[in-house]
């Protein structure tokens, strides 16, 4: 897993300052997108993963799919083999946390980055479904933000002022 430190930002160190306090290794995050077979993207605000199997053959195309949390790593790998059947395991599934706003993913370059990747492979669609994907992403966190502040499934910690 890449992490994510909670440290100040020092200028030419590296570390993207984004939308919170959280300081993001953007640079290990593009490596990993540009050279994993499998990665899992999880986040601070929707609770689905962003599954991304850039692994191919004649007929299959690269995968990138919003899927469940799962409780371990040998769940994560059989729910591969469900989506995949056709795909030996792979050896690893690199893990990202994102603590950003989904904005933020495009904002930096990363969201083209996995678009760029999946398109290489040479199939267009997979393009298409993958911008889909992440369109997904900020409506899903957008929604999520908007059940937050009316407290629809929320509570908060102060009371409500009187007016």
């Amino acid at each position: 897993m890449i992490e994510c430190r909670h440290i100040p930002t020092a200028p030419n160190t590296g570390t993207y300052r984004m939308d919170n306090e959280y300081n993001v290794d953007l640079e290990a995050i593009l490596r990993t997108v540009r050279t994993a077979d499998v990665l899992v993207f999880r986040f601070i605000t929707v609770p689905q993963r962003l599954l991304i199997d850039n692994r191919t053959s004649d007929v299959d195309a690269p995968l990138v799919k919003l899927v469940p949390k799962a409780a371990s790593a040998e769940e994560r790998f059989k729910s591969l083999k469900v989506l995949r059947p056709r795909f030996k395991l792979p050896e690893k599934i690199s893990a990202i946390w994102w603590p950003r706003y989904m904005n933020t993913m495009r904002e930096s370059g990363l969201a083209d980055e996995i678009t760029r990747r999946i398109a290489e492979a040479g199939f267009p669609a997979a393009a298409r479904e993958c911008e889909e994907v992440l369109d997904e992403l900020i409506r899903m966190e957008r929604a999520e933000v908007a059940k937050a502040i009316g407290g629809d499934g929320y509570r908060t910690l102060w009371p409500a002022r009187s007016r």
